[in-house]
């Protein structure tokens, strides 16, 4: 049964949209994949046209990371979950048993996936109009200017080249679990010296998580020298 919020009449089309590759002998023809690949470049348009006519004020930087907050593994996790994907996916047991079915990049790729299904059967229009009623709050949330709420790692630099025209660099410490249910662990560091260090599924989730630690160390000791400089003030 396809959920009530996704426009699609073909059941083939979402059952192959919902499909993992551990979940099927031939994953080219019969996961999610080729799907997914399709569906994240109309995502990807369909973003930016709306970001480019809605803002004609931001120059491209500004438009790249509004577009790359948007459309992030987040967003689309969350929007595939609100909309019930993660009870329909189809994974191997042991994926299951590994809590695939919950996993961020798994439902990110299954949103994808669903988009270009919906553009295969309806087009452009109706994968355009679904594209933007579900990440509605998240396009919403870019428009007032905050464009990488989640991207410690560029906050981290912006912090880094402001206060010491330093560049921060990140280092894979550790590894562990399974080829389908890794975690990382990454330090961020500057010249030579660990700022923040943090733990992930995939080595971009740990550096984010290890930069999001740096920047909190960073911005309590700005506060504290702050807090020492003007020790009266209110």
């Amino acid at each position: 049964m396809i959920p009530k919020h996704i426009p699609l009449r073909s059941q083939e089309l979402f059952d192959l949209a919902v499909r993992h590759s551990s979940a099927c002998a031939d994953p080219v023809h019969e996961s999610y994949e080729r799907l997914e690949f399709f569906g994240d470049s109309v995502l990807g348009l369909v973003i930016a046209q709306y970001l480019y006519e809605h803002h004609p004020d931001w120059d491209q930087g500004m438009l790249s990371k509004a577009k790359s907050s948007v459309v992030q593994e987040g967003p689309l996790a969350e929007t595939a979950e609100r909309l019930g994907l993660d009870q329909h996916i189809r994974l191997s047991p042991s994926e299951v048993a590994f809590g695939g079915k919950k996993r961020p990049s798994v439902l990110a790729d299954v949103l994808e996936a669903i988009i270009g299904a919906v553009y295969l059967e309806s087009g452009i229009e109706v994968a355009r109009w679904f594209v933007l009623e579900q990440l509605h709050p998240f396009l919403m949330r870019v428009q007032t200017g905050d464009v990488s709420p989640n991207d410690h790692k560029s906050k981290l630099q912006e912090l880094a080249q402001a206060n010491w025209r330093k560049t921060p660099t990140y280092r894979i410490t550790g590894e562990t679990g399974v080829a389908h249910n890794k975690k990382f662990h990454v330090e961020v560091l500057f010249d030579d010296e660990v700022m923040g260090d943090g733990y992930g599924r995939s080595k971009k989730e740990a550096e984010q998580a290890a930069a999001h630690a740096a920047v909190e160390m960073i911005e309590r000791a700005l506060r504290m020298r702050e807090t020492a400089r003007h020790p009266f003030d209110e």
